[in-house]
């Protein structure tokens, strides 16, 4: 537990004057040179206020349905992002003084701490966004610190107990035009069904996300599998657990669903015969399939995940390289999702192999392959995605969606695929708020990389703004056929 006592509280409402805020630079992560500045600013400036289009995320459905508000400044900002909550933990404060996994927490406490701590996030792009959602979504005005904290508390939480602050609002402040969820295979999606009713301007869309009925390592598999099952009618046999996932398939069609999402370790993919595919699937769901056996069957499923979407048209998007749960004290008293995932090497040129033998020739299928090792954008992903049409690369991901990341990732893959071959911005976020500060960063980042190619004489400035205008919004309605 943290030793930290916590501050004398400021008076409600007020703020220490000398942590007043000096007005946000207008040329934030734009080059320093003032030429090349100028330039990207103006590229800025096409898309600055373009739509929000999110084809992967992670705000559930519930929230947009059934407007529900948000509870208070940590539960908003803190307890459920991970981003913060890892560096906190790192610092010395334990996940339950946060809230994390659902553990009871005075909020004022936790947001007392997570303010104290606020040099921690110094330089990262955490602390960016965090600047972002305080400065131009809560309209704070002050430093957040130990001893604002209650002051800064009590401004955001008088702003959430209002209409323009619950989550329809916020989303059409924001401008989204569409923004996708993930969702479990087994939903009814009856939230996306009250979403589209109600009139909301944007299209919040499912997402397919099979992951824990595709893999015979998921804690529930074999119970998993037989709710599937049950709920198509299919007997437990391979073919009709092939069966049952497509209909669950053309069951998020039905609702808007235009993707279907694999967040997996490994890329590795198997073709397999249909006879040795039925005996590792009986073995898999007896709980006898050794640990070669599983592997072997996760990526056949995975090859079959590619084969559907052939056959339905779901863009089928790949986030791999991630080692889940790292630390098993840390799982088992706060569950996933907590702050423990971290990146692994990866191989997608072999991995992906099989797979691609098969369908990536198929120019109707969208495979659009996501990394946490960012290694492989120049030697494999970009290579790849500038010879298969079929393959495009994924935005950076996760500990990739940092401004100087993002940077690294446009002269990784650029100079072989060029900018076509992107998917276009991906927020993939859970933190509502951070939505527009995600997409705006990404913007000037993308601006300042083209206007370091114009200064350079490698594009006119004509050419980068028709780059950077296809990348706010038409690229990613391409890409995932929106």
């Amino acid at each position: 537990m943290s030793t930290i006592t916590p501050p004398t509280p400021s008076p409600r409402g007020t703020a220490v004057a000398a942590d007043r805020l000096e007005p946000r630079d207008p040329h934030r992560l734009f080059p320093g040179d003032r030429r090349t500045r100028d330039i990207a600013r103006g590229l800025y400036e096409r898309v600055a206020t373009a739509p929000i289009v999110s084809p992967h995320g992670h705000v559930p459905a519930e929230w947009i349905a059934r407007d529900i508000p948000f509870t208070d400044p940590t539960a908003l900002l803190v307890s459920h992002d991970h981003y913060v909550t890892r560096l906190l933990h790192a610092s010395g404060v334990d996940l339950d003084e946060l809230g994390v996994g659902g553990h009871p927490v005075d909020p004022r406490a936790a947001w007392r701490l997570f303010a104290e701590r606020q040099a921690v996030f110094a330089g990262t792009a955490t602390g960016y966004w965090i600047d972002e959602e305080l400065r131009n979504v809560l309209d704070i005005d002050v430093a957040l610190s130990a001893e604002t904290a209650d002051a800064v508390y009590d401004r955001i939480q008088a702003k959430l107990d209002t209409p323009a602050f619950r989550p329809r609002a916020l989303f059409e402040r924001f401008g989204i035009e569409v923004l996708a969820t993930t969702d479990d295979p087994l939903d009814d999606l009856r939230f996306h069904d009250e979403i589209a009713a109600s009139g909301l301007p944007g299209r919040v869309l499912p997402t397919f996300r099979p992951d824990r009925y595709l893999d015979p390592d998921s804690p529930e598999f074999a119970t998993d599998i037989a709710r599937l099952l049950a709920s198509e009618g299919q007997e437990t046999s391979f073919r009709g657990y092939l069966t049952a996932l497509e209909a669950r398939r053309a069951h998020f069609i039905r609702h808007g669903a235009t993707s279907a999402d694999h967040g997996i370790e490994d890329p590795a993919t198997v073709d397999l015969t249909g006879g040795e595919a039925a005996r590792l699937f009986q073995l898999a769901v007896s709980g006898r399939a050794d640990a070669a056996e599983r592997q072997v069957f996760r990526g056949h499923m995975l090859l079959q995940m590619a084969r559907m979407s052939v056959d339905d048209g779901l863009v089928m998007t790949v986030h791999a390289g991630v080692v889940r749960n790292h630390s098993t004290a840390t799982f088992r008293r706060f569950g996933a999702d907590t702050g423990h995932d971290f990146p692994r090497r990866t191989d997608f040129v072999r991995g992906l192999r099989p797979l691609l033998e098969r369908f990536g020739l198929e120019k109707s299928f969208h495979l659009v392959l996501f990394t946490v090792d960012e290694t492989v954008y120049s030697r494999e992903i970009a290579p790849m995605a500038s010879f298969y049409p079929s393959v495009y690369i994924g935005a950076p991901w996760w500990f990739l969606d940092a401004p100087d990341a993002m940077a690294r990732f446009r002269s990784a893959v650029t100079e072989s695929a060029g900018f076509s071959r992107g998917s276009g911005f991906i927020d993939d976020t859970r933190a509502f708020l951070s939505i527009p500060a995600r997409h705006d960063t990404a913007r000037r980042v993308d601006a300042s990389f083209l206007a370091r190619l114009v200064s350079e004489g490698r594009l006119t400035e004509a050419g980068a703004g028709a780059v950077i205008d296809d990348i706010a919004g038409p690229q990613p309605r391409r890409v995932f056929k929106l």
